[in-house]
């Protein structure tokens, strides 16, 4: 236990302000890249979407762009930020099939939620515009989707798949700036300064399968660490404080300890310390390797008057690149093996549903 308890030497360890800095995790699509996707959209107009796969888009002219952004998911900062969609000529739907298209040539998306969700859009549902928090069950904690549909501020936290993807659709007048840390610098700041909580995260917290995404499942709450390590020595984090909170409103499951609580609350202090706030541009794309990252976003306004509001379009993403995972994170993600279709609220199904996938 103590050699992990020891800081990590990765490329995944950076702070906001060093990733601020710097242009290399940053890539403006060019101009025969945007007409590659806008002829690929227009040839999958017989394909519902979601539903086609990549031989249905086909953008040859952009296989270099996808292999500098592996590198950079898997061996890199675990974030990429892609730009430059003129996506104010485009129709909703134009927008919603060059993403997909984008996303199922980097890998194949997998279900958001048991209902049938996989192309996601993270925007206001409220009706009011209403900010929500956890708290706002009226005495249950509220589950971190309904949360995320509203305007109110997301906290850190990972979601069930190895690569998140979000689109800028269109943005608000006001806020909802993404935040992105990173998990290693996080783990990395534990060990500095309190190894006795960072040693609590390498024991297991017990958590609850939010019902809103996986439905009701027998095996609803189950125990993983926060931080773990695969037999290949890969990290890996899986966060999230509001499923771990909601697992104690289960009779059995043990009460947490004030270390465990503690160890949170430091996640949470250096998680603000050294992430990146990231506004999005309309047409942006972010990605984000989950075991290696945490999001989360700042409250926001929309304008109903002039129609202005913010629309993220999102996939969760299984690609070939990914890390083996520890034996003991199948009861999470299905299968712990590198390149493996997992994770999802559908454990391990692919979202791609033509026929000429």
């Amino acid at each position: 236990m103590d050699s992990l308890l020891a800081p990590i030497d990765s490329k995944a360890a950076w702070t906001g302000a060093e990733l601020a800095s710097s242009e290399a995790w940053q890539r403006q699509l060019t101009k025969i890249e945007i007409h590659a996707l806008e002829h690929a959209a227009e040839a999958t107009l017989g394909f519902s979407c979601p539903g086609f796969g990549p031989r249905a888009f086909q953008v040859p002219a952009l296989q270099p762009l996808y292999a500098w952004m592996a590198q950079q998911l898997e061996h890199g900062p675990g974030a990429v930020r892609i730009y430059g969609l003129p996506v104010k000529t485009y129709t909703h739907e134009e927008k919603r099939r060059i993403f997909w298209g984008f996303c199922v040539n980097l890998g194949t998306p997998v279900y958001q939620t048991s209902a049938g969700e996989t192309l996601g859009e993270v925007k206001d549902e409220t009706g009011t515009g209403a900010a929500l928090d956890y708290n706002s069950g009226k005495g249950k904690l509220i589950s971190a989707r309904t949360v995320a549909r509203s305007t109110g501020p997301l906290r850190f936290h990972t979601d069930k798949c190895d690569l998140l993807s979000l689109m800028c659709a269109s943005n608000a007048i006001d806020g909802g700036i993404s935040k992105i840390a990173s998990s290693v610098t996080i783990h990395n700041e534990m060990a500095r300064r309190r190894p006795d909580l960072l040693r609590v995260f390498y024991q297991p917290f017990w958590r609850m399968r939010p019902e809103d995404e996986e439905g009701d499942r027998p095996d609803r709450v189950f125990p993983l660490p926060v931080f773990a390590r695969a037999s290949d020595g890969g990290f890996t984090s899986q966060y999230s404080r509001t499923y771990i909170n909601q697992a104690q409103e289960v009779p059995g499951v043990p009460a947490l300890t004030e270390e465990q609580t503690a160890a949170m609350d430091l996640l949470h202090e250096i998680g603000e310390e050294t992430c990146l706030f990231a506004p999005f541009e309309e047409g942006a794309m972010q990605f984000m390797t989950q075991h290696v990252t945490y999001h989360g976003r700042t409250g926001f306004q929309n304008d109903e008057t002039s129609g202005r509001s913010r629309v993220l379009l999102r996939t969760w993403l299984a690609p070939s690149f990914s890390r083996r995972l520890p034996d003991g994170h199948a009861v999470q993600w299905g299968d712990t093996r590198p390149g493996a279709l997992r994770g999802g609220a559908l454990v391990g199904r692919s979202a791609i549903t033509e026929s000429a996938a």
